[in-house]
């Protein structure tokens, strides 16, 4: 297999996902503007800068569309869900970004994608010292196939660093080096269920536009997620 340069030596791999899981919080509505405005995204920047002119809210709409270059943007229906991870930055970053660019991380099963996700709103509902409460997320589900490079064909010592569970400065090192190197994204073990598989990919035309498949709702019990709704079973399932 090929190896990354400039950067770690770390080989990439071939993933294809049928069914690529991601989950997000659905206070994040479709930006629809990414899928209406033209099918030709080299002339967004024009035409959001002209309906700016009567709905200045558009911007916060669609976010930074400068972050990500003409070529590597993807239109169509379902498309917002795949350009809002690299146009809304999350300022304090992720496991593979500083906060300067975007990442969209998807599972490749549910059960992954979930444990993944209320890890980060507990601590999230942690951090911000809140009061028990339930936060509605929305399921997406679409095909990946494409090469990434492998954190598991790193060195042992240099995996456990990027995989560790609580400090993020090895596994932004590498992601910072990679994608600079124009890498696609990183394929990885999931950190939060043995067994999983993630991905993190760097630019939105690496991965497939996802459909919503289901909704679930977590449960924050001013400690921990200690269950979720699941509304397509119509049950809790504990954590």
């Amino acid at each position: 297999m090929p190896r990354a340069h400039p950067g770690p030596e770390i080989a990439t791999t071939r993933i294809d996902w049928r069914q690529a899981w991601r989950i997000i919080a659905t206070r994040y509505p479709p930006i629809d503007l990414f899928e209406r405005v033209s099918p030709n995204p080299a002339v967004w920047d024009a035409l959001i800068e002209l309906e700016q002119l009567v709905n200045p809210r558009v911007r916060d709409a669609v976010g930074e569309i400068g972050l990500v270059p003409p070529e590597r943007r993807v239109s169509g229906p379902n498309a917002s869900w795949v350009m809002a991870p690299f146009t809304h930055l999350n300022p304090k970053g992720s496991r593979f970004s500083d906060g300067s660019y975007g990442v969209y991380y998807a599972a490749d099963r549910l059960s992954t994608a979930i444990a993944e996700t209320a890890h980060h709103f507990a601590r999230f509902a942690s951090d911000s010292n809140d009061p028990p409460r339930r936060e509605d997320m929305r399921v997406l589900v679409g095909a990946v196939a494409n090469e990434f490079h492998d954190v598991d064909s790193l060195p042992v010592h240099q995996r456990t660093a990027v995989l560790d569970p609580d400090s993020y400065v090895a596994s932004r090192t590498l992601a910072r080096a990679l994608r600079d190197g124009g890498s696609n994204g990183l394929v990885y073990p999931s950190v939060r269920e043995p067994g999983g598989r993630c991905v993190g990919a760097f630019w939105p035309d690496v991965v497939g536009i996802p459909v919503q498949e289901r909704h679930l709702k977590y449960e924050w019990d001013g400690e921990r997620v200690s269950r979720y709704f699941d509304y397509a079973e119509d049950r809790w399932v504990p954590l």
